[in-house]
């Protein structure tokens, strides 16, 4: 096997924000994390522009922006305005453990149907994996098979916006339940000792922020994450392996929603469906989406089942007829000039990029200008100031012609969604929390210094500094850069130049396992999509 310091054990926490963790780091009530920072360097990450787990996990993995990894939503956007779930094929880039062989990689987002980690290797697919039942969950698949029968309580995640206020202590116990099965399977992979990359992903404290800000609850968590950490950093001891830990954002509270397809209904740049036709009928009675799927779940139906039993074309049809507020069935593109997709992507609805496009491209520029005036000017009528970060989407991805146009980002207390409400800006309903910026980054093991604060920092420097550490060249590609100020001065790290190579690109293909998800995402006509 490797010698020491030739291989490097990556633990990711999604959502963990450096100025929550510090302050407990620096009280004693972290005792793992303080003598990480005490024997390692440590310090903020940045994340990507939003600041969004489909988009920040990908460039850590590759080092890239989404102009070059491809990734830019949980769902991709179609020429005919339908989505489907980014799957593990559609990155552009190589990821680290394609890199790196034998790698064992388990529950990062973005990776399914799992693959690509060698014949040695072992992956156990993250968010976007339907079920642990779905092809494509484990590769190898046996290695499902075992988790199915020596972890029964393993789940791929927890659909944290489905448990209101009333159901708060079922939350928490089902959350106990989801992170010590998580745990589970960590010790389990931790019984394999022949690899060169691991990477290992928890995305409990995202699950757990976006439904509870109270810092009481929070402590308890990253304290058992603290406990996580500690074995992890005997396991990587006694292995000489180099320890990164790395969270994809941040986190902090929120307190107010922004619709943003209802802020550009408002500017005149979007058109609601007309309720005239079946759809005129249906609204006067009184009949909507979210009035169907809560008189669905009343009597045992939901989504899941929906989806299952029923044809895509007919659901997609339904849901076109029945009124609502989706971002997706809900919106005239024949009369409309910009729409947000997912959480943070605008679009010029332009005439050569979708079917039926309402802008002629020469007047694209003009329109995307229109847009971003306008969101930059939206204000909170309780406040009067402005709820969001606008940003030019060919200065944020340059590379990509079919990127978003404009990116948006809401500023801290306010979250983001497409929706089609009745008001732009509203009380937030359901959730607690939301993503930041600033996220964070630790490093320990044998070319590591002690004891240094890492400044500068973005999501997209881990992959160039952990190949640098592990004596490997650079992809080419990569945006980020190696952060040398990590390692001890003298180290093998230190004193060599890094050295780039051009690995190409990865072979991404539309469609592939996990497709037909994209119905149940597009039946909810709420949440994020």
């Amino acid at each position: 096997m490797s010698d020491d310091g030739d291989r490097a054990f990556v633990l990711g926490l999604d959502g963990v924000p450096w100025p929550l963790i510090r302050p407990w780091i620096d009280d004693g009530e972290l005792p793992a994390f303080a003598e990480l920072v005490d024997t390692g360097a440590s310090g903020p990450l940045r994340s990507t522009t939003p600041a969004n787990t489909p988009v920040a996990w990908p460039s850590i993995a590759t080092g890239t922006w989404p102009d070059r990894h491809g990734l830019y939503e949980f769902m991709k956007l179609e020429s005919d305005y339908s989505q489907r779930p980014y799957n593990r094929n559609d990155l552009r880039q190589p990821p680290l453990w394609e890199l790196l062989s034998p790698a064992v990689v388990a529950n990062v987002p973005m990776t399914y149907p799992a693959g690509g980690v060698g014949d040695d290797g072992a992956m156990v697919a993250g968010m976007m994996t339907s079920s642990t039942d779905a092809a494509g969950f484990t590769d190898p698949p046996e290695l499902g098979e075992e988790i199915r029968e020596e972890i029964p309580d393993y789940r791929v995640g927890l659909k944290w916006h489905e448990y209101g206020e009333d159901r708060r202590e079922e939350f928490l116990a089902d959350f106990a339940s989801l992170l010590e099965a998580r745990r589970e399977l960590l010790e389990s992979l931790m019984e394999r000792e022949d690899w060169r990359l691991f990477f290992f992903t928890f995305t409990a404290p995202d699950r757990l922020q976006h439904l509870i800000w109270d810092e009481g609850v929070l402590l308890d968590h990253y304290r058992e994450l603290d406990a996580v950490l500690a074995e992890v950093m005997t396991y990587c001891d006694r292995l000489g392996a180099t320890l990164y830990v790395v969270s994809d954002h941040g986190f902090g509270p929120i307190s107010r929603v922004v619709n943003l397809n209802r802020a550009l209904a408002d500017a005149g740049l979007l058109t609601p469906k007309d309720s005239t036709g079946t759809r005129g009928v249906l609204s006067r009675a009184g009949v909507s989406k979210s009035s169907v799927l809560n008189a669905l779940e009343r009597i045992g139906i939901d989504d899941e089942v929906l989806v299952d039993r029923l044809p895509a074309a007919l659901v997609d049809s339904v849901a076109r007829a029945v009124p609502g507020d989706h971002a997706l069935y809900d919106v005239d593109s024949e009369r409309t000039r910009a729409f947000l997709h997912g959480l943070g992507s605008v679009y010029v609805n332009d005439t050569v990029r979708f079917d039926d496009g309402a802008v002629d491209p020469a007047e694209r520029a003009e329109v995307k200008a229109e847009v971003m005036t306008a969101l930059s000017e939206l204000t909170d009528p309780e406040t009067g100031e402005r709820v969001l970060s606008v940003h030019d989407g060919d200065d944020l991805n340059p590379e990509d012609e079919f990127a978003p146009d404009v990116v948006v980002e809401a500023v801290e207390g306010y979250h983001v969604k497409p929706g089609l409400a009745d008001e732009a800006v509203v009380d937030a309903d359901g959730i607690a929390g939301y993503h930041r910026p600033e996220g964070v980054i630790f490093a320990r093991g044998p070319s590591i210094a002690a004891d240094v604060a890492v400044e500068g920092a973005a999501v997209v420097d881990v992959a160039p500094t952990l190949l640098h550490g592990l004596g490997e060249p650079v992809p080419a590609a990569a945006h980020g850069r190696v952060l040398t100020e990590l390692f001890e001065p003298g180290s093998p790290p230190a004193e060599r130049e890094a050295v780039e190579v051009d690995r190409g690109s990865s072979d991404a293909t539309a469609g592939g396992p996990g497709s037909d998800e994209a119905v149940e995402e597009r039946l909810r006509g709420l949440g994020y999509l």
